[in-house]
């Protein structure tokens, strides 16, 4: 009977030394595993978070020029533009018509071309759009051209800068002349707008969207960089 109860014992013994040694080995392996499940998550955030400093912080980003997005380096346009009266300017068109066929003609452009820069303006201003819902400058320019004289511009700024027969003198720009500025850090030109008499220009503003300005204003007058003119075939 004495046997029997020490071989009880022990065997109660040796159950618990069982239990004892899988219970420690597995607790362990769970630490161990919440240890390292911690550090890959705090090493995918750490990746994340860099990641969201080199996004968010340009000067460390490189590009190339022609690879610049121009969300990435905006045209720093000015707020504190005068309102242009269009009125003055539709008259003058008017009175330019005279009785040579020729002038009638290029009259007849100048009212195409006016009425569809009239039709975007106040148009809100969006990087990449091409519509009256929001348009980037070169977009305008494009739409423009396109639906007014039926002539193919290039998509961006520095595209349109290649095209055309340069004008070297800015006294020299006629209505419908593409005039270019540089407003961009790492794109030269980085603006491009429709030059339309009286040292005016339409474009569409990264600040006010579509509107006309003066090339007298000290900001574009400090900038501009030429015009172009774009010719049928």
């Amino acid at each position: 009977m004495s046997i029997i109860k020490e071989l009880f014992i022990v065997s109660i013994i040796f159950i618990n030394a069982f239990f004892f040694v899988c219970c420690s080995s597995s607790s362990g392996s769970l630490r161990y595993d919440d240890k390292e499940t911690n550090v890959i998550e705090k090493e995918k955030s750490g990746r994340y978070e860099s990641n969201n400093i080199s996004q968010s912080d340009d000067s460390t980003l490189i590009f190339d020029d022609e690879d610049v997005p121009e969300f990435q380096d905006p045209s720093d346009l000015p707020e504190d533009e005068a309102k242009i009266d269009l009125t003055s300017v539709l008259k003058k068109l008017e009175n330019s018509t005279s009785g040579s066929d020729k002038e009638a003609i290029l009259s007849s452009k100048k009212e195409l071309m006016l009425m569809e820069i009239i039709r975007y303006l106040n148009t809100p201003y969006k990087y990449g759009g091409n519509s009256l819902n929001g348009i980037d400058c070169s977009a305008f320019t494009q739409n423009v051209y396109r639906d007014s004289w039926l002539l193919d511009l290039n998509r961006s700024a520095r595209d349109q800068y290649q095209q055309g027969i340069v004008i070297e003198d800015r006294s020299d720009l006629k209505f419908g002349d593409l005039v270019f500025f540089n407003t961009r850090r790492r794109v030269k030109p980085g603006h491009v707008g429709i030059y339309i008499g009286d040292n005016l220009f339409a474009h569409a503003s990264s600040k006010l969207g579509v509107t006309i300005s003066s090339l007298e204003h000290v900001y574009y007058n400090k900038r501009y960089m030429g015009g172009r003119r774009i010719e049928e075939e």
